[in-house]
């Protein structure tokens, strides 16, 4: 698992990529009520936004970590936002991106030092 400076995370499979938000950014954002995901085959480039949390403070943009097309969003946060709160590294994730390049990789954080900074 690698980690953008915007605090999504990204676990890479075989060019695939599994994007979600940090245990650290659903903390700071409260409460997600709503999920507002990209559209599949929308392509996105790494720090664009890609898809919206709404909390009970604000909205917030969702920005992707890497480049590359959306080929699967998690259905699940439709009528179940809080797995973005209650799981946020795991069933909480929010979009499959299919990578341009893997070496974008390489100017993501690793999990080890994202976490001795924001835990």
């Amino acid at each position: 698992m690698k980690f953008a400076d915007t605090h999504e995370w990204i676990e890479v499979a075989d060019r695939i990529g599994i994007v979600g938000v940090s245990k650290h950014a659903q903390k700071e954002l409260g409460e997600i009520v709503y999920v507002e995901l990209p559209k599949i085959g929308k392509k996105v480039k790494a720090g664009e936004e890609a898809a919206v949390l709404e909390s009970t403070k604000a909205a917030t943009d969702i920005y992707s970590p890497v480049s590359g097309t959306i080929i699967e969003v998690n259905t699940a946060l439709s009528s179940a936002a809080d797995l973005v709160n209650t799981s946020p590294e795991k069933e909480g994730w929010l979009f499959k991106i299919e990578m341009d390049s893997l070496d974008e990789l390489n100017k993501l954080i690793e999990a080890q030092e994202y976490y001795a900074k924001f835990s």
